[in-house]
């Protein structure tokens, strides 16, 4: 890959972002870090909302194309470096169920697990996007029963994905410490690329503490 075509990567420690630095780690992709000081508000600020105009990270540019939403930057990442083995390609039989757990991660789960940390009732059955949270999680559940990976016997792109969100998911209680959860959560968070990214993560909030801790 091409300097013009290196993946600029807008991260910031600690937040949902992290999962992306694990995931271009397992890659092997070369980027550019952009670092994002939220402790210092630089999401709210006009150079990054220029990126993106919720201020949200993660977020990636790649040959003059911006892509945001987490999905959509784990299948881009992942059939950007297909020869990691971490994608199903497209006449793979588990494509299909591949993109189903990606999507039904921001569509069904995320909804799901910020309704019940803000104990707040979910929508109408006929309009919430989960169904109930319940129904949710046991879809989860028994898909991981399978095991170990989401699609059987092989790691993806979506088991990165998905170890970093229950990882923090089960730390904050937001979703219950089930057997069958924290056995994926411990196999993930195992892997090399995770205890990488939390070292170097750790580093870069404490400069982001002290820079604002400076300019007070």
């Amino acid at each position: 890959m091409t300097s013009s075509e290196t993946v600029v990567f807008y991260h910031s420690p600690n937040t949902r972002s992290s999962g992306t630095r694990i995931l271009l780690e397992e890659l092997g992709a070369p980027h550019e870090l952009r670092v994002v000081n939220m402790k210092a508000g630089e999401q709210r600020k006009a150079a990054f909302l220029a990126v993106n105009p919720m201020g949200k990270v993660p977020a990636i540019m790649h040959r003059g194309a911006l892509v945001t939403e987490q999905g959509a930057i784990f299948l881009y990442l992942g059939d950007l470096f297909p020869q990691a083995g971490l994608t199903p390609a497209l006449d793979d039989p588990r494509r299909g169920p591949y993109l189903r757990w990606l999507v039904y991660y921001g569509s069904s789960f995320e909804p799901a697990v910020v309704d019940r940390a803000l104990k707040r009732d979910p929508a109408p059955l006929a309009m919430c996007p989960y169904g109930d949270y319940d129904t949710m999680l046991k879809t989860v559940t028994d898909q991981l029963a399978k095991g170990p990976y989401l699609l059987g016997d092989r790691m993806t792109v979506a088991d990165v994905l998905w170890g970093t969100a229950l990882a923090w998911t089960t730390t904050f209680k937001i979703v219950p410490e089930l057997p069958v959860i924290m056995d994926y959560v411990k196999r993930l968070s195992a892997r090399p690329s995770v205890g990488k990214v939390k070292a170097l993560d750790n580093a870069l909030a404490a400069e982001h503490d002290a820079a604002v801790k400076a300019a007070s």
